[in-house]
């Protein structure tokens, strides 16, 4: 190939690498949870990972993990972000500092909020909402600056955040229906259904900020 070829080929490559980045990080983080569940946790927990569920307004929501258990059910969303993180439990939006820059981020207890919602809906006639917990996951390379609320975790910890609901509430049989019911729900793992998400986040976004326009007309 001349050279001309190859660096037209890096630069493919570059690009294919730099569109991809968010997605690839986000995955490395939820590979780390599904290690720490394997390697800390027996059988009586189950993950079930990367799912995604109709929100019943014509869109879907994504969940990293969902954790089964007979002391309850833990709705897990994982963070890939290093640098210093800033928040607290009723921020709209948290704030990560790294190599002096600043950027702002959804606050993720409020994200995986609706994604508990969701899965009430989903098992509302099977699990009472009391034995669902909401736990938030970032990896090792962020530093909380700001004090966090328990179930906000770094690396591995929120395997003993887990582990501190020792109270079985949930029969054998029970969550196996659990299982099932989240499986049968859970679109397909594909290419296709994570486009359609995307797609969804974007218009419901416009739409967000076409409201916010108006209301400031």
């Amino acid at each position: 190939m001349p050279a001309f070829g190859w660096v037209i080929l890096a630069f493919i490559i570059l690009g294919l690498l730099k569109a991809f980045k968010p997605y690839l990080k986000g995955k490395a983080g939820e590979l780390a949870v599904a290690a720490h569940a394997k390697l800390y946790l027996n059988e009586r927990y189950a993950l079930l990972n990367d799912l995604t569920l109709p929100d019943g307004q014509a869109g879907t929501t994504q969940i990293d993990h969902i954790l089964l258990s007979p002391y309850g059910i833990f709705v897990i969303e994982t963070k890939n972000y290093a640098g210093w993180i800033f928040g607290s439990e009723r921020q709209k939006a948290w704030t990560q500092k790294i190599y002096k820059k600043t950027y702002k981020f959804q606050n993720p207890l409020h994200q995986n909020y609706k994604h508990m919602k969701v899965l009430e809906e989903v098992l509302a006639d099977i699990l009472e909402p009391q034995f669902m917990h909401s736990v938030v996951v970032f990896m090792p390379e962020a530093e909380f600056k700001t004090a966090m609320p328990g179930n906000v975790c770094r690396g591995a910890q929120w395997v003993d955040y887990v582990k501190g609901f020792q109270q079985e509430v949930i029969p054998a049989v029970k969550l196996r229906r659990i299982q099932l019911r989240i499986e049968k729900e859970a679109l397909e793992k594909s290419w296709k259904t994570n486009r359609a998400h995307v797609q969804h986040l974007k218009q419901k976004n416009l739409s967000a900020q076409n409201q916010g326009a108006a209301e400031h007309e």
